[in-house]
């Protein structure tokens, strides 16, 4: 947990799992990665295979902003595990909370986060 991440490994990662991010600009994951202060990662014989990286106060909320699971270790208990110890470190007073993509939003019903629907957004630029 919070162990050092290198922008490259977030990248193949982020590219095998499909996550969309930005992953032809490594100085903009490098950015993501040293603004993120509660990152849990799961490696396999020196690879990253998983990763939950997120945005903490430790005290009230965590915006868990990206999940990734290599495609390989996917529907092995790897995501789930991730979220676990994201919520582990975060705190018993802290929420966890997050943005699915249209893809995985049967997913996290199945590890015991609740569906809401009162969330808004101003969208990024680039």
């Amino acid at each position: 947990m919070n162990e050092p991440v290198d922008a490259a490994d977030v990248i193949e990662l982020y590219r095998d799992a499909g996550l969309q991010r930005p992953i032809d600009d490594a100085g903009r994951i490098a950015k993501m990665l040293a603004g993120s202060n509660l990152v849990v990662s799961a490696w396999e014989d020196g690879k990253l295979v998983g990763i939950s990286r997120s945005i903490t106060d430790g005290a009230w909320s965590t915006y868990l902003a990206d999940l990734a699971v290599a495609t390989s270790h996917q529907k092995a208990g790897v995501g789930r595990r991730l979220v676990e110890l994201t919520k582990e470190a975060a705190g018993e007073e802290s929420m966890v909370l997050l943005l699915s993509v249209p893809t995985a939003m049967e997913y996290y019903p199945k590890i015991g986060m609740e569906r809401l629907d009162n969330a808004f957004i101003i969208w990024r630029k680039g």
